[in-house]
């Protein structure tokens, strides 16, 4: 398993500038808990699952098998 940025630089950068306004929760999500702290509970979830390979919800990241 690897975990790895997305490799569109424009995308990485805007997700991290959003991470910042936010204090470090999801900018693709409204509420800000536990739960939208990037990492999110969603893409941790996804990542215990050995079968799963994608982009998180936001797409910063990306599991690899």
């Amino acid at each position: 398993m690897k975990i790895t940025f997305n490799e569109d630089r424009k995308v990485v950068d805007a997700i991290r500038e959003g991470l910042k306004k936010k204090n470090g929760h999801c900018p693709c999500r409204l509420e800000e808990t536990e739960d939208t702290m990037c990492m999110c509970k969603e893409f941790r979830d996804q990542v215990a699952n050995p079968e799963f390979e994608g982009f998180c919800h936001c797409r910063l990241y990306y599991k690899e098998k």
